[in-house]
């Protein structure tokens, strides 16, 4: 795979660290990652991927642009309000990088189409904010055997996890909590979504390269109010309906 003179002074920055080089980036150009739900994490995830050389970025949204998401979904701009989000991005997306293809489904993921979909990727990036469709997403990746790469935020606190076989997401959140706490509902400071939605990006970069040590397994908590950042191990659920015996 060869690189045009405009890809080699992209990604020079990249090029020249030992953990990705031209190894690396040829992997990243290869790479086919789909992210699900184009808001508060998929949105700055979305912009370092493509900025990283991510061959095929696949998009999944039924949403439109609304007023409120401007507060931290910077991949869209005030015009933009109504239009369909993956609408929106892609036009962004490719206007950062040019090299890349966007790939777009204005609809929900649901149990019906979530094989077809994530079947075309090598790696699935879930943003979305309501635990059914996280829950829907690990179900699928788990049947494709499709590294999963999770994000989720509120209020001050956010997290990072990637769910690669056991542990699956649903041995970390068995059911869906019935109290389960929304952005619309109790708020989110929005530079917070950069910083989850950056790590989301960050740990499928290192997954597709190789590079360092992969969260799998393990979540990062980050405390934006502390300023405080701690992993834990998630446990395997000997039971968990999804990958357990």
């Amino acid at each position: 795979m060869v690189f045009s003179e405009d890809e080699v002074e992209r990604y020079a920055r990249h090029l020249v660290l030992s953990e990705i080089g031209g190894p690396g980036q040829q992997a990243l150009k290869r790479a086919r990652v789909l992210i699900v739900g184009a808001g508060g994490v998929g949105a700055p995830a979305a912009l370092y991927l493509a900025a990283a050389g991510v061959g095929t970025l696949g998009l999944i949204d039924d949403d439109v642009v609304g007023l409120s998401n401007l507060q931290r979904q910077i991949a869209f701009s005030t015009p933009e309000v109504g239009r369909p989000k993956v609408e929106a991005a892609a036009e962004r997306l490719g206007g950062l990088n040019p090299h890349v293809t966007i790939q777009t489904f204005a609809e929900r993921l649901t149990p019906d189409n979530a094989a077809d979909r994530i079947g075309g990727f090598d790696i699935v990036l879930d943003g979305t904010d309501d635990f059914e469709t996280r829950l829907i997403v690990n179900a699928a990746c788990v049947a494709a055997d499709k590294p999963l790469v999770s994000g989720a935020l509120g209020r001050w606190s956010g997290q990072v996890g990637v769910f690669a076989g056991r542990p699956c997401y649903q041995c970390l959140v068995p059911e869906v909590p019935p109290d389960a706490e929304t952005c619309a509902r109790v708020g989110v400071v929005g530079a917070l979504a950069g910083v989850v939605g950056s790590m989301a990006a960050l740990e499928t970069i290192k997954l597709i390269t190789g590079a360092g040590e992969a969260l799998a397994g393990r979540l990062m908590l980050y405390d934006g109010l502390a300023a405080t950042a701690r992993t834990v191990r998630v446990t395997a659920d000997p039971q968990c309906p999804v990958c357990g015996g």
